[in-house]
């Protein structure tokens, strides 16, 4: 089988042996007459000898022009010369037959696409990646004609060169034979496979297309907007099941002991959520009160996994259906658990597909964190049914119209189906976290131009889901619940099996905004709002400062810089929440200039803005604003909400960063965190906290290192001591109890290092039968790989479980401990059997490479092997994805010294484009570094001389 590459000089559209006996086997189990195949399957020998002829409609650089002629790979010129497709031709319906190999792990196939032609052409432009072109027909109503065909690989697109010209308003087919390899990525058309607990390899084939990767299973229109109807057919061996998007309607039997599988024909959708499986995986079902059938696949030996998913998909489908009063428009929605995939989960209509760690969940093993987060994941793919697959972005430009949705949805549907879940304790770390990102001068806006495929990979990060889901929430409040309810029911409506821009959200929700009482100004409008939060990068920072009974205020952009001519420019509508001692309501006011002046009925002693931070901005309070708020948290913090203190210990830290406020001021408000015991503000003390001495673990500074350890540790020791080593209590008790006594343990506090160290040595003397509290079962295994042994013992259990929250948990604890002396030699063992799928998946590469460089002793050995590795990391993983994306950043982002700068800006430097050189992720690191530096030069000395201040006694005296 020939596989095109760039620069293969040998055109893939000459027939094989095999390929045309392939052709004329389907055309024979199709029923065609012998007579029929012969005048059908001869033109397909014939292909080689149709000479290349102009086409109408082609877009070549006019004269004048030095853009380079785009060359196929026979040599002739590409009568086509941009990475988008022209307009002149739209999919309406694919016949789609594959038949994959799951022995010699290639695939052949036959697709048959009925176009609309828009425009007179005799070019026909669509997309084909790395797959042999054995033969391409016209099927026009005056008789099957053959097309030749050119392929350009850099844009990944074929050319089918008709000798006659396609009319304006007529309909015609193209059949397509192809025949490519199974990917050994995780995207298109992709190998995976499972160790049985006998320990025999079982092979399956999946798919995942989202973004541009359908064209690598075979040829189509591979943009979002050009949608279409499927109708799949899918060769299999007996011993194997497949599944699609829609239900199976019937099984022929073919020659050759083979089965043909032929699937319903899909609503109209984008082709990156077209999706099969050939796998011997078993199922469970379910039906919801709508009638729609739920089915979840997993591999035999993890079948009994996927209670909780059955159920919790059974309830978030319901719930859709009746949150969007549009009805689920397929008759089943699957959810199959892959062995390998890369990300946590894709949204194929019908076919959901997850990670095994985001759908397997076990009630004896598995802890609460991985129940809500296997929540969280079911709902976000079953939001998509409608955001994103019913309503789709036109382009990739707008991913944010999809995922920030998505995101968004999460935590509306969870707050109301699983409530003892609390997933509201944990919506504000995602604006955080999105913030982290958006700080930074290589940010980008919502919605921001893309073009190649590595740009429209980068769209999947931080700002697209977690911003894109925090404006969301910001507008949520801003219109009220219920206006916005109807605005999102209205756009769902109106765009059903449609592309939009992000204009057709804001036009849905702008005529319900009457529906905000609030607000007594000019008429809403909902566009120019949120084009201030969609159409430029970054965010606000919000200065507010308290003169009598006048409050000033004023907005810049908060970015972590030292060259001020890039905050220049920068103009939000800001809807602003504020509360004042004076009183618990929430005052409400929309700040749309650089300045402005608010009057309150009275003084007040202090004044929070941003209330449970529903708004996507940080707050500064200038003069004695600071001084006032911290007063209060010291004598009465349960005054403010605790995301309201989250949001407080979060914004006075990140203002430190840039020089708004002294550290020694952000450190006095730390304090109050003896006294804490909400999760959001506990973490986010940890968040603020931890990093310090992070970046001092990367320099010679032992002394200060572990003076900040030590204030963290007397800081939240009260706190540590409550902890119970049980599961019990209320899912934000647990998560935190999680927390804290791992924090403790790998802090080496003695009380929590004995209770561990017991429970480990029982629980390795019961040889890992002993049942472990799960929620503490972290911090008794980061003190078990001390050892050689204990780490030994668990990698071992760790290659023979059958429970995927505890191999996840046993992953990130043999990287994490910091006193191993084995760390260098296992530790590059791991990483290397992780890159070639030995006994640890390489799907978790990124997470034990950043596991590692987290490590003190380790950090070294991640950026090592981040080098050495890299153009093996890229073609695995693919530019510009979120996974390549992580490595880079997590690896480097303690990094805080001019000579590990250095080191990083001549390694990515040495790259070329087609190497990664242009990735976003670059520019963050170099930043990320930067502001670093910056930190340690004016931050050390009164770090020092703070800490020297502070003794265990002060801590507690003080307040």
């Amino acid at each position: 089988m020939i596989t095109t590459e760039p620069g293969n000089a040998q055109s893939s559209h000459s027939v094989s042996e095999e390929n045309h006996r392939f052709v004329i086997f389907m055309l024979q189990v199709r029923g065609f007459p012998a007579a029929g195949i012969i005048m059908v399957a001869a033109p397909l020998l014939l292909l080689l000898l149709v000479p290349f002829a102009p086409s109408s409609g082609a877009q070549l650089p006019t004269q004048g022009q030095a853009k380079e002629l785009p060359i196929a790979t026979n040599g002739q010129i590409f009568p086509w010369d941009r990475m988008r497709l022209p307009k002149t031709i739209s999919p309406l319906h694919y016949d789609l037959t594959i038949h994959p190999n799951l022995t010699t792990l290639n695939f052949t196939g036959v697709v048959r696409i009925q176009l609309d032609v828009l425009e007179d052409t005799s070019t026909i432009i669509l997309h084909a990646k790395q797959m042999q072109i054995s033969g391409a027909l016209l099927l026009a109503p005056d008789g099957v004609k053959p097309l030749q065909v050119l392929e350009y690989p850099r844009f990944h697109q074929l050319s089918l060169l008709s000798d006659s010209v396609l009319t304006k308003g007529r309909k015609y087919e193209v059949q397509l034979v192809f025949a490519a390899n199974l990917s050994d990525s995780f995207h298109g058309f992709y190998k995976s496979s499972y160790r049985t607990s006998t320990g025999e390899v079982r092979v399956l084939a999946s798919t995942q297309f989202e973004a541009t990767f359908a064209r690598g299973a075979f040829p189509c229109f591979d943009e979002p907007a050009f949608k279409a109807n499927f109708t799949v057919r899918i060769i299999r061996e007996p011993r194997h099941i497949a599944v699609s998007n829609m239900p199976k309607v019937k099984t022929v039997e073919l020659p050759g002991g083979l089965l043909e599988d032929h699937f319903d024909t899909t609503v109209k959708m984008s082709t990156y959520l077209l999706a099969y499986i050939v796998s011997d995986f078993q199922s469970v079902s379910k039906t919801t009160q709508h009638g729609v059938k739920i089915t979840v696949y997993a591999v035999r030996e993890k079948i009994d996994q996927t209670a909780f998913a059955l159920d919790a998909a059974v309830k978030l489908l319901d719930f859709y259906d009746d949150y969007f009063d549009i009805p689920y428009p397929l008759p089943k929605q699957d959810l199959a658990a892959i062995p390998d995939f890369q990300s946590g989960a894709m949204e194929n209509w019908g076919l959901t597909t997850y990670r095994e760690t985001g759908l397997l969940f076990d009630p004896e093993k598995s802890s609460v964190s991985d129940k809500q987060g296997i929540a969280k994941v079911i709902a976000h793919e079953l939001a998509h049914q409608w955001f994103g697959n019913l309503v789709t972005m036109e382009w990739w430009n707008d991913l944010w119209l999809n995922e920030g949705f998505a995101k968004f949805m999460e935590f509306i549907s969870l707050d109301i189906t699983y409530p003892e879940l609390h997933v509201d304790d944990f919506f504000l770390g995602k604006c955080f976290e999105a913030m982290e990102v958006d700080s930074l001068s290589s940010s980008h806006p919502v919605s921001t131009p893309v073009e190649n495929p590595t740009q429209i990979q980068e769209m999947f990060d931080d700002v697209s889901y977690d911003k894109g889901a925090c404006i969301l929430n910001m507008l949520r409040d801003f219109l009220t619940p219920e206006a916005f309810e109807i605005g999102i029911i209205r756009y769902l409506k109106r765009y059903s099996y449609q592309n939009t821009v992000n204009s057709h959200l804001w036009d849905s929700l702008t005529n319900v905004s009457d529906v905000c009482k609030w607000y007594s100004g000019d008429e809403l409008d909902v566009k120019a709002i949120m084009d201030t939060w969609t159409l430029q990068e970054g965010f606000p920072l919000v200065t507010v400062e308290v003169r009598g009974r006048e409050v000033w205020l004023s907005q810049e952009r908060f970015l972590k810089t030292d060259d001020p001519s890039l905050i220049d420019g920068f103009l939000w509508q800001i809807p602003l929440t504020y509360m004042t001692s004076a009183s618990n309501t929430i005052h409400r006011f929309l700040l749309k200039t650089k300045r402005d002046v608010l009057y309150l009925p009275e003084e007040v002693d202090w004044v929070k803005f941003n209330v449970d931070m529903s708004g996507y901005y940080m707050v500064h309070y200038a003069g004695e604003g600071w001084n006032s708020i911290i007063r209060l948290l010291q004598h009465n913090h349960t005054a403010l909400t605790s995301n309201d203190r989250a949001s407080l210990i979060h914004d006075i830290f990140q203002l430190v960063s840039i020089g708004k406020v002294r550290l020694d001021t952000a450190l006095e408000l730390s304090l109050y965190l003896s006294r804490e015991t909400e999760v959001m503000a506990v973490t986010q003390g940890f968040g603020e906290l931890v990093p310090l001495y992070k970046l001092m673990e990367k320099r010679d500074m032992a002394a200060l290192e572990n003076q900040m350890k030590g204030y963290i540790v007397d800081l939240f020791r009260e706190l540590i001591d409550r902890q119970k080593w049980t599961d019990s209590g209320s899912v934000s008790e647990r998560v935190l109890r999680s927390y804290l006594l791992l924090f403790a343990c790998v802090r080496n506090y003695a009380p929590c290092v004995t209770k561990a160290t017991q429970l480990f040595n029982k629980w390795k003397d019961s040889d890992g039968n002993m049942s472990l509290p799960v929620d503490i079962t972290m911090a008794v295994f980061v003190i078990g790989a001390r050892t050689p042994e204990g780490w030994d013992f668990l990698f071992e259990k760790y290659r023979h479980s059958l429970q995927m929250s505890v191999k996840s948990r046993m992953k990130h604890i043999q990287v994490i401990e910091k006193e191993m002396l084995i760390l260098s030699s296992s530790i590059c063992r791991m990483m290397e059997q992780s890159l070639h799928g030995e006994v640890m998946k390489t799907q978790d590469l990124p997470d034990v490479v950043v596991s590692v460089s987290k490590n003190p002793r380790g950090y070294k050995l991640a950026w090592d092997f981040l080098r050495t590795h890299w153009h093996t990391l890229i073609k695995k993983f693919d530019l510009g994805s979120h996974s390549v994306s992580y490595m880079v950043t997590g690896v480097t982002n303690q990094y805080s010294t001019r000579e590990m700068m250095d080191e990083v800006r001549n390694f990515f430097s040495s790259l070329t484009e087609e190497t990664g050189s242009e990735m976003r992720c670059i520019q963050q690191t170099y930043e990320t570094i930067e502001d670093n530096i910056r930190w340690m030069d004016t931050n050390l000395p009164l770090l020092q001389a703070w800490l020297n201040k502070h003794s265990h006694r002060a801590v507690h005296e003080d307040l």
